[in-house]
């Protein structure tokens, strides 16, 4: 395979086997996406990204994020800013998938205006309210609003939806042994912690037929009883079962800290301008503790390696599944990306990359570049909680 050849993922139709990965983007104009996002998208597709993952959209008011300018499919009159944006991605030739979400307990109960849900009554670390344990009537509703945003993607003019079952979200909690400690038929083993997923898919279809069904799983997470690969594998085996037409291959969760995004070192200049509760101490006081940070920032072991981490988890699905994979994760050089589609990935992802260089595919394809300029320093990452998502390359010490 080819990186820059035309090609079917997940019954999509792709102009090459380069995705922009789902990104925060932090601009939403209530809700739907504002004029300045629609010309970001449309300057992707423009510049020859293979295919666009528009990210994260909120599925229901309770699922909603704590960063600001968030996409949800859940208000009304939003159809046509929905419509203009698949249109003008569709104008150059790339098609576009929607990013569904539930945050649970990776939000604020003060956010939602409500008492934030999630499998089973637990504490975040970084969202410390605790979440109230769903009962039926919360799981169905939750099933429902998954299954209408799916239809309102069809409807919106997207090429299909992907499910969001990674990074610590609702649906992860489900699925993993680490968020789900349920003894009902919504947890117990494998069948039960992924039967919330099975149902979605199911109300999904009869409501959109045969349109593509992605999901984002986190193959492996550093949390206690969490994802593992061979779990994951087991996992994958039953989303082919259920419906699922390709998956994107990530790990880890929020509680993780950089395990998603990693990098040599924790950005702590941007910890503290950007990241809550240290973002909002005194100033004198901040100061002080940001020095001692950065003296003690060398010594925090970083998670490894950097580049393809998804990798070795991909192939090990791929062994033991026949379904569309997409790798995502530390997946920055043209040799990399030749790497994954020689090994049988259908296609590679990337985030930061192209949050750093919206033209990248363009370069790579005209022989331009072969790697991105992305230094992985992870400011990205955490602007978000504050601003509208940027580049922060030479900005920055590397």
């Amino acid at each position: 395979m080819q990186i820059f050849e035309e090609c079917r993922v997940g019954n999509v139709n792709l102009r090459n086997r380069l995705v922009r990965s789902a990104t925060h983007d932090g601009l939403a104009d209530d809700g739907g996406p504002s004029e300045e996002l629609v010309r970001k998208y449309a300057f992707m597709a423009k510049n020859d990204v293979g295919c666009i993952i528009a990210g994260y959209a909120i599925v229901s008011k309770e699922g909603s994020s704590s960063y600001p300018r968030c996409l949800d499919f859940f208000s009304d009159g939003l159809a046509e800013k929905y419509k203009r944006l698949t249109s003008e991605v569709h104008k150059y030739g790339a098609p576009i998938i929607a990013q569904l979400a539930h945050c649970g307990r990776q939000t604020s109960s003060k956010v939602i205006s409500t008492k934030k849900i999630a499998p089973s009554a637990k504490r975040h670390l970084f969202y410390p309210d605790k979440a109230k344990a769903m009962t039926i009537e919360d799981i169905v509703r939750v099933e429902e609003a998954f299954a209408d945003a799916i239809a309102k993607a069809k409807e919106y003019g997207f090429d299909g939806a992907q499910i969001h079952l990674a990074h610590g979200y609702l649906l992860h909690d489900f699925i993993s042994a680490n968020g789900n400690r349920r003894k009902d038929e919504y947890g117990g083993d494998i069948f039960g912690r992924c039967r919330i997923v099975k149902e979605i898919i199911q109300k999904a279809r009869a409501k959109v037929g045969d349109f593509p069904i992605w999901v984002k799983i986190s193959a492996t997470d550093k949390r206690r009883r969490g994802m593992r690969v061979a779990y994951t594998v087991e996992v994958c085996k039953l989303l082919k079962e259920y419906g699922v037409d390709a998956i994107e291959v990530s790990c880890g969760s929020v509680q993780d800290g950089m395990n998603t995004m990693r990098s040599k070192r924790l950005p702590m200049d941007a910890v503290f301008k950007y990241k809550e509760p240290v973002a909002s101490m005194p100033k004198f006081l901040k100061k002080i503790c940001l020095v001692c940070a950065k003296l003690v920032n060398p010594l925090i072991p970083q998670p490894k390696p950097l580049k393809m981490f998804n990798y070795d988890a991909a192939m090990e699905i791929k062994k033991n599944v026949d379904i569309d994979l997409i790798l995502v994760g530390g997946v920055t050089e043209i040799s990399d990306m030749q790497k994954a589609v020689d090994s049988g990935i259908s296609a590679v992802s990337m985030c930061r990359p192209f949050i750093c260089e919206l033209n990248l595919a363009k370069k790579l394809k005209e022989g331009k570049a072969t790697a991105s300029q992305c230094v992985m320093c992870n400011y990205c990452g955490l602007v978000i909680e504050k601003q509208p998502t940027k580049c922060l390359l030479g900005k920055v010490k590397k």
